[in-house]
């Protein structure tokens, strides 16, 4: 009898789990739907520099590739640091500089103890006017998804264009079953990088319309917000593109593998001016 309740328990979840699954696919054939192929990627260059600098509120770690003339700043995910995206800067770094910077509070930059979104997009504000002299482009994952996305609103004259990877409009907006694991996770490890994610951001109609960069929407299939969020952000930033990437979930396209990523945000940055000056 034992065995027969084990088995039932095991059908009724393949059902609910192979169910999720369709009807997700069926949704996303709504959406620009398309497939990231790790091929025909230029040679992995090592860094050519590991090095700080001092913000007003943060001694900012960074590690640089290239030596292009355009740069682009990689802003990893929760908890993450420079690494995170270190595979696909070093694809980028082919054309361009490229900077993988750890945020505040994480990696290997200083813990001011307070963080939000708005407060890591001023920090990489300062960062581009004290490393930079002309316009970067901004690729973010997650949580840094949602930074790049902020510092195009509250810092438009700052960027030259943005890729926002895996980026939610609101904590309410995450899937019920990712909002629980954080939860539980803070009951057992109380952090502030959980309660971010809890409580930040909010992006309004208003917030998102000051973005005037060339804005790319990119999210997985299977990601941890709901498709309808992505299509949200898409909506509301002027001219911006969107896309589901087949068979993804939250990483796997982008700081799983940099190689899936990279051949979308080449493309897209080839398309933009190149050495714009910043403002003074």
């Amino acid at each position: 009898m034992t065995i027969v309740i084990i088995l039932l328990v095991l059908f009724v979840l393949g059902v609910a789990i192979g169910s999720y699954f369709y009807m997700v696919r069926q949704k996303s054939k709504g959406y620009n739907l398309i497939k990231l192929e790790a091929s025909d990627l230029p040679p992995k260059a090592e860094a050519v520099e590991d090095d700080y600098v001092q913000l007003s509120e943060v001694n900012m770690h960074y590690v640089r590739y290239g030596t292009g003339a355009q740069p682009v700043v990689l802003i990893h995910g929760n908890g993450g640091s420079a690494d995170s995206l270190k595979e696909l800067a070093q694809y980028l770094a082919a054309d361009y500089s490229v900077y993988c910077i750890d945020s505040r509070c994480q990696g290997k930059s200083s813990n001011p103890d307070v963080i939000t979104y708005d407060l890591m997009a001023g920090d990489v504000y300062e960062f581009i006017h004290a490393k930079l002299s002309s316009k970067p482009y901004v690729l973010g994952h997650s949580d840094g998804g949602i930074v790049a996305l902020s510092l195009a609103s509250l810092y438009p004259d700052s960027v030259g264009a943005v890729v926002s990877c895996g980026a939610n409009s609101r904590p309410d907006k995450f899937k019920w079953y990712f909002t629980l694991l954080v939860k539980v996770n803070n009951l057992f490890h109380k952090d502030k990088l959980n309660d971010l994610m809890l409580e930040l951001p909010n992006f309004t109609p208003e917030y998102l319309s000051r973005i005037t960069a060339p804005t790319y929407i990119v999210a997985g299939e299977y990601d941890i917000m709901p498709l309808e969020d992505s299509e949200y952000l898409h909506k509301f930033t002027a001219g911006s593109r969107l896309a589901i990437v087949a068979g993804a979930d939250h990483s796997s396209y982008v700081s799983g593998h940099g190689g899936r990523i990279y051949h979308l945000a080449q493309a897209f940055f080839a398309e933009q001016p190149q050495g714009v000056p910043l403002a003074e």
